[in-house]
């Protein structure tokens, strides 16, 4: 069995804490006085120095020492958090991020973040770093007597005592002693073993949470006990144990970067049956490597598949006892199916919690105040899908804030807020997800889009195109309303990468605007990309798969439409005209079509269509396969699937499908019925 890389470990958790320790900073901006805030983020901080320095991040360590150094003024309210204070602490944030990635190349900047850290909490002085220990610091009567003795294993999992003592003396002049009563014979001493305890006197003015925070990683571990100094000092001194010579330590160790209890104790008992009772129950959660889920995952495809076959030969069969077998086994692999699901699911909110940075850094580059509400952050995508709407939710934020909203002037002049707002959203809709970025600016300028369109040549100047069409050039390659070339935007690459990835994820982009309050994107996606439940429907001898989500309901053919191979394509549904494709025309089926041929009424977003087809086989568990490189041109199918029989079902791209109905809705009103379906008459 092959263990993990400590060095590694450490990377994954310390970025969980970068990434805390971002979100409390940028919260810090608008709440200042929120003490919670500030300690949660002196807490972020200590922790990733001691655990930087157990794992031999030494570098991470020291400058994350002098960050905490000066934000511990931030804590004790000898200085208040403002915008100055935040932006230079995430400017040190992202160094140590990049300390943490141990890139090869030397890292820069670090001390010139740390200076302008020190002039902004100390003002009129660019102090030194604050050393650990001061020798001729003058004695208080105030402090600590500490006890510890840390568990026999202590040395294998990666403690080392001497950064403990370290820490102590930073607190302030602490004398140690070292207490050797257990320690055996030199022929008895195991070298992984600590047989050491410590007697420490710390003289300081810290309060107990700073002495016990310490401790923080090790504290149901080990014995511990500290208690006030007696203002009387005991007259003979104990010989301090010199700092400089530290034990050695294993390399093996692999901890994790746990979060200390919120409330600490007035006092740590070396009682253990006490320690055990208060000792709080791990979490539930366990760190799986994302490759081991995506495996699994193709396991559970394959069973799938095989499950389908033998579901097949049962119903062939009949033998009684192959047939309960084959039902047990649909139960259980549906099951299966449905927890390895849930597993991959993951709240959108660790995505969006990305964006506050963004937005907080664009709003000072433009000049512009701007407010970024999130909501829905609940809301669970498949992982893989959270992974790749990273940049299109980029490009969408960064173009309403650049071009959505204007600057405080015209806001002002048009009777708006000086304060502009964008609002990112996620919600339910169905079997899919909708995530909305949206914003209070102008809004779009369709004789602008238009002007640009023609003179890039995407349209004719005498093109008839309706407001959602000319909308949607915005996503052409190349396409931007932008007067001038910026940092930001201007080169009209952007919004074509979101319309390519969204397309890849078998999703789409509705565009809406009201000129002078806004524009909405809402990008629409599937909760899943691995396994979805789909209808099984026959058009002449091809079978194909309907993702079950996208359909409404399925009624029969009426006998005049399916008369009629040439004419008006649409059905009265309780009222409702909705348009139809014969996908026997579509697919340029040869065999004669069934007496009685259906439709199923799919839908994406607000349109709806109806797909004609032979035959509905029925329902079944799709495993989607990706479509060769050379067929990713054909938009009609989004993927294949394998049947229990072994042959290839393709999958059908509604949206895709949707789009060619509403567009030949939209050109059939108030034009002759004669249309065009796929290059042919209708």
């Amino acid at each position: 069995m092959t263990l993990p890389d400590p060095a590694e470990t450490f990377r994954q958790e310390a970025r969980e804490l970068v990434e805390q320790l971002e979100q409390n900073l940028l919260d810090l901006e608008h709440n200042p006085a929120d003490s919670d805030l500030v300690n949660s983020t002196f807490r972020a901080l200590h922790t990733i120095k001691g655990s930087g320095a157990m794992f031999g991040f030494t570098e991470v360590a020291s400058f994350v020492h002098e960050f905490e150094t000066a934000f511990d003024r931030v804590r004790k309210g000898e200085t208040a958090p403002n915008a100055e204070l935040v932006a230079v602490a995430l400017d040190a944030k992202d160094h140590i991020l990049q300390l943490i990635e141990g890139n090869s190349e030397p890292i820069s900047g670090g001390d010139a973040i740390l200076t302008a850290l020190r002039r902004i909490v100390q003002p009129g002085t660019a102090a030194a770093p604050t050393p650990l220990a001061d020798a001729e610091a003058p004695i208080s009567a105030a402090g600590w007597h500490i006890r510890f003795r840390l568990p026999a294993d202590a040395l294998i999992f990666g403690a080392n005592p001497f950064l403990l003592l370290e820490e102590l003396a930073g607190l302030g002049r602490c004398e140690v002693r070292a207490e050797l009563a257990e320690v055996p014979d030199l022929s008895m001493i195991d070298p992984e073993v600590c047989y050491l305890g410590w007697n420490v006197t710390l003289l300081t003015d810290q309060p107990l949470g700073a002495v016990e925070d310490v401790f923080m990683f090790l504290r149901d571990g080990m014995d511990l006990s500290i208690e006030p100094l007696a203002v009387e000092m005991a007259e003979a001194e104990p010989e301090p144990i010199p700092l400089e010579v530290a034990p050695v330590v294993p390399e093996i160790a692999v901890p994790t970067l746990a979060e200390p209890p919120p409330a600490p104790r007035a006092e740590a008992s070396s009682n253990k049956d006490a320690k055990a009772a208060t000792t709080e129950k791990p979490g539930s959660s366990l760190r799986v490597p994302a490759e081991r889920l995506d495996a699994l995952m193709d396991r559970v495809g394959e069973l799938v598949i095989a499950q389908a076959r033998l579901t097949q030969i049962a119903a062939m069969s009949s033998d009684a006892n192959l047939k309960t077998i084959a039902e047990e086994l649909e139960r259980l692999s549906s099951g299966l199916r449905d927890t390895t699901m849930g597993i991959r699911m993951v709240p959108i909110g660790t995505l969006f919690g990305r964006f506050r940075r963004l937005v907080h850094d664009l709003s000072h580059d433009l000049g512009k105040d701007i407010s970024f509400i999130t909501s829905g952050e609940e809301t669970e995508l498949d992982k893989t899908m959270i992974e790749r709407l990273a940049d299109p939710l980029v490009h969408l934020i960064r173009n309403a804030v650049d071009h959505g909203l204007e600057d405080a002037n015209k806001r002002v002049a048009a009777g708006k807020s000086a304060k502009g707002t964008v609002r990112l959203s996620a919600v339910y809709a169905g079997a899919e997800v909708a995530i909305s970025v949206s914003d209070d600016g102008a809004g779009l300028n369709a004789e602008r889009i238009r002007a640009k369109a023609e003179e890039a040549g995407l349209i004719a100047p005498d093109a008839k195109l309706s407001e959602q069409e000319l909308f949607q050039l915005i996503f052409a390659p190349g396409f931007s309303t932008a007067k001038e070339v910026t940092a930001l935007s201007g080169r009209g690459v952007g919004m074509d990468v979101v319309k390519r990835t969204i397309d890849g994820l078998r999703g789409g982009i509705d565009l809406s605007t009201v000129p002078g309050n806004g524009t909405t994107a809402t990008l629409r996606l599937p909760l899943t990309l691995a396994i979805i439940d789909g209808m099984l429907v026959r058009v002449g001898n091809g079978r194909y798969t309907i993702p079950l989500s996208a359909v409404e309901e399925c009624v029969e053919l009426p006998a005049d439409a399916a008369a009629a191979s040439k004419g008006r394509s649409f059905l009265d549904i309780r009222g409702s005209l909705v348009p139809f494709l014969r996908l026997r025309e579509l697919f340029n089926a040869q065999t004669p079509p069934d007496a009685h041929q259906k439709v199923v009424i799919v839908s994406s977003g607000e349109g709806r269509v109806g797909l004609v087809v032979d035959q509905i086989i029925g329902n079944n568990q799709t495993v989607i396969k990706q479509l060769s490189k050379l067929h990713t041109g054909i938009k009609s199918f989004s993927g294949a699937t394998i049947l229990g029989d072994g042959t290839v079902a393709l999958i059908l791209d509604t949206t895709h499908l949707v789009g060619f109905g509403q567009a030949l809705e939209d050109r059939r009103k108030g034009e002759p019925i004669k249309t065009e379906l796929n290059g042919r008459a209708a």
